[in-house]
């Protein structure tokens, strides 16, 4: 074995497991430990004749470490180290150490909750905490509780915080190793304000390749990342020494293996790489890493039922994994595309999985292994309450779980199938109607990434003529049609259904078992505008081939209001009467019709928020009218009703009284209020209306008058009058200003004589005089009579007197005869 830094500690891990049964072990990357911890304790006497389960991430990483321990030992893998990975196992009866992903523990501990002939199960990379390796710790825990207390758990990692980890191991012993001393460089270099992450990126490959020798390890968010990344380098002509080569999860393994193996003597490597390299995985001759510090990660939203990918920055204990790749073998450089100063500002770990991934496959597990509520078992952060009740209530709808949330057992052969429960639905209901072959189809194209490249076609009839056909011309992932076979053939073998080429038209009813609440119905007169079943809106792009009165949704983007659509397939109408007419609801609704300004009666057949089919129906006096006509009124607004200047005058009238005696409890009166509480106040006078423009026929005042009591209608008219009389004798209207200012227009000429500005609502408010020329135009805006008598009036007198000669304009205006007539008497 080569010396590694973590071999001095490998004695104390072995006797700590013998003794404990259980440890953390925390060493930097490249320390070692996933390769020669497993092996150090092949040989510990409490594990003889047990088998090792190291439990890895990644499907790449479980293949590599497999095939580094069974080369350290000097045997092919499937000896005594194997692997078992999705569609591909390497062991046999003398196997001791089996590497294996999440999803393959999470079987063994159902089909044996006892673990028969294994010792000890070692969670590698536990920082990742992925859902499933989340879901296997807790299971194992409760196991090695109440079934096997000999059962060994080993957590390692390089980055995260050990204590709460041993805490949960029921205060496990911690062990800490140390990494290699080689030093890595490393460069800050955040992109120009005018210039994109990509270009960033590229420009800087080529700089490391002038300053660095050795191959680079470029971190990604993502393939589309990755291939316009590899478009630019293209174009600047790489030294013909260089190889590029990508590393993603889509990768056949040939292609895999060609970016992770060494170079050919005199040859340097770019390998332009998703998260997928960031742990677990050694890459030949990396001496370099780029890192733009971008990552990407689901994101569940339980009010939608989707999932969207997020572009996010990566943790800072992502891009430490991520510098460790450079200094493994050698002293190397890591060239990060932010700064220092944003670099302390990212979090310290990622998001669990468990908090913000789609649950559905969780509670399908634990309702299996007999769980209803997730609090029964342990767990270093519990999955959150209402993403778990959101996937209890699909299950329901997959006829998984019952009422009580307990297992059916439909539920139970649905957990049998290696899929997503939507999925498994699918495919058990598509069997009993002679459609299992296409069902295995679709369950493996969506278990998988899109098989083509440029998803701009959403059709995933395209997909299926493409996995059907041997020389499609479509351009497609190299090594990912393969696989979308082969996993389809292993679903056609455990359903037992025959490998016959399907008929694509079919994929949309299946579509619609699998994801019943997107089953989405064309907006009438809103172009490739649909609604979901579950209420929300989605589309699709305006050039896409795709259409149809009905689609199912199989993908979206995972926004809640109008997410765009990306996979779906057309359903007809007979098919979803025939399939789902046991589901939907009849009945009469009454509503408003936004078109025509009316109530109207249809019966209709829903499937969720979809209408299927309806019939106009008679209204007949239904008291839901009234109910649906003041939602029309809403819409509307509150000026459709019959106001008039007198019913606008009352309503500020109790608005300014409400301002000034707020210990009285005046009613708001105002539009906002009014809309709001239509049910109290107008119901009572819409009774026999259906109409727009009914609304005409409405007593408006006598339904407001019902707002105040008839001793408040008493103080309405003494203290905020309609009207005031002058010393003129006429009787002039008060205008009520919303800002509670009361004014009185008033000619000059009528008001002589009066000495103070008149008062309302018990003194307690002014009015503010606007008075007027005889032409009723103003010339003095007051709420001081007084001292305009005394101040204003004389300049106010001589423009008068110029402009209107034959009417009166005394020096002395308090002494004067107040008149309203407009010229002196002959």
């Amino acid at each position: 074995m080569p010396t590694l830094p973590i071999e001095p500690l490998l004695p104390d891990l072995v006797k700590t497991l013998s003794s404990a049964g259980r440890a953390v072990l925390v060493a930097p990357p490249g320390a070692g430990k996933t390769t020669l911890a497993p092996l150090a304790l092949l040989d510990a006497p409490w594990l003889a004749g047990k088998r090792i389960i190291v439990l890895e991430p990644r499907r790449l990483a479980a293949r590599a470490a497999a095939s580094r321990m069974a080369g350290l030992l000097g045997e092919k893998t499937g000896q005594t180290v194997g692997y078992r990975i999705r569609l591909d196992t390497q062991v046999s009866q003398q196997t001791r150490i089996e590497v294996v992903t999440e999803g393959v523990l999470i079987r063994l501990l159902q089909d044996d909750p006892e673990l028969t002939g294994i010792g000890l199960i070692i969670f590698d990379e536990f920082h990742e905490r992925s859902l499933q390796c989340d879901l296997g710790l807790a299971l194992a825990l409760e196991a090695r509780a109440a079934l096997r207390p000999d059962l060994g758990l080993l957590v390692m990692s390089a980055t995260i915080a050990a204590e709460p980890v041993a805490a949960l191991l029921d205060n496990a012993p911690i062990l800490t190793g140390t990494g290699f001393s080689h030093p890595v460089i490393t460069h800050y270099l955040p992109p120009a304000a005018n210039r994109s992450v990509l270009d960033t990126v590229a420009s800087i490959v080529i700089q490391a390749l002038a300053e660095e020798p050795g191959s680079i390890l470029v971190f990604l968010p993502g393939t589309g990342e990755i291939s316009r990344v590899a478009a630019r380098l293209a174009e600047m002509a790489l030294p013909e020494n260089v190889l590029l080569v990508p590393l993603f999860g889509n990768l056949s393994q040939q292609e895999q293996d060609l970016a992770i193996s060494p170079c050919a003597p005199g040859l340097r490597k770019i390998v332009l790489a998703t998260s997928i390299a960031e742990t677990s995985l050694t890459i030949e001759g990396i001496r370099v890493v780029i890192d733009c510090g971008l990552m990407r990660t689901p994101r569940f939203d339980p009010t939608s039922g989707m999932t969207r990918l997020e572009t996010i920055p990566v943790s800072r204990a992502s891009a430490d994994q991520r510098r460790g790749r450079a200094g493994r073998t050698e002293p190397g450089a890591c060239y990060r595309l932010w700064s220092r100063g944003q670099h302390a500002h990212l979090k310290g770990e990622n998001t669990p999985e468990i908090m913000a991934a789609d649950l559905a496959s969780l509670a399908l597990e634990l309702a299996l292994w007999g769980v209803t509520d997730p609090d029964e078992l342990i767990w270093l952060d519990p999955p959150p309450p209402g993403h778990y009740r959101q996937a209890q209530e699909l299950l329901r709808q997959l006829e998984a779980l019952d009422k009580n949330g307990k297992i059916t057992s439909h539920g139970r052969r649905m957990a049998l199938l290696a899929m997503h429960p939507r999925l498994a639905h699918m495919t058990l209901k598509a069997a009993t109607i002679n459609l299992g072959p296409l069902a295995c189809d679709l369950a493996a194209l969506l278990g998988e990434r899109d098989l083509l490249c440029t998803p701009d076609d959403p059709d995933i009839r395209t997909r299926l003529e493409i996995l059907g056909e041997k020389n499609h011309p479509a351009p497609h992932y190299s090594g990912v049609k393969k696989r979308i076979q082969s996993l389809a053939a292993t679903f056609r073998r455990s359903l037992n259904v025959s490998s016959t080429r399907p008929d694509p038209d079919q994929a949309g009813l299946l579509l619609s078992f699998a994801y019943p609440d997107r089953i989405a119905q064309k907006r009438p007169g809103q172009g490739k505008n649909y609604l979901l079943a579950n209420g929300r809106g989605a589309f699709l792009a305006a050039d896409s081939f795709l259409d149809g009165d009905f689609l199912v949704a199989a993908a979206l983007d995972g926004r809640s209001r109008q997410a765009k659509i990306f996979l779906a397939a057309p359903v007809s109408l007979d098919e979803l009467k025939g399939y789902w007419g046991g589901v939907m609801t009849h009945g009469k609704e009454i509503f408003w019709d936004s078109r025509s300004k009316a109530v109207l009666a249809k019966e209709c057949a829903r499937l969720g928020a979809l209408v299927i089919e309806e019939k106009n129906m008679p209204l007949t006096g239904d008291p839901r009218t009234v109910t649906a006509l003041i939602s029309g009124i809403r819409e509307l607004g509150i000026s459709i009703l019959p106001w008039t200047r007198e019913l606008r005058t009352w309503q500020a009238r109790v608005l300014f009284l409400a301002s000034l005696f707020p210990e009285e409890k005046w009613p708001d009166p105002g539009d906002a209020a009014l809309a709001e509480n239509l049910e109290e106040w107008l119901a009572p006078f819409l009774a026999g209306l259906s109409r727009a423009e009914h609304l005409a026929k409405i007593d408006l005042g006598a339904a407001l008058t019902t707002l105040i009591s008839w001793q408040q209608q008493k103080k309405l008219e003494n203290l905020a009058p309609t009207h005031i009389t002058v010393p003129s004798g006429s009787r002039i209207r008060l205008d009520y200003h919303e800002d509670g200012t009361v004014v009185l227009p008033v000619k000059i000429q009528e008001i002589f004589g009066l000495t103070e500005t008149p008062a309302i609502a018990g003194g307690r408010a002014r009015v503010l005089l606007h008075l007027l020329s005889p032409a009723r135009r103003p010339v003095q805006v007051t709420q001081d009579l007084h001292n305009f008598w005394k101040n204003g009036y004389p300049e106010v007198r001589k423009e008068l007197r110029a402009r209107y000669a034959r009417h009166e304009w005394p020096e002395d205006p308090l002494a004067a005869r107040p008149t309203a007539r407009a010229k002196r008497k002959k």
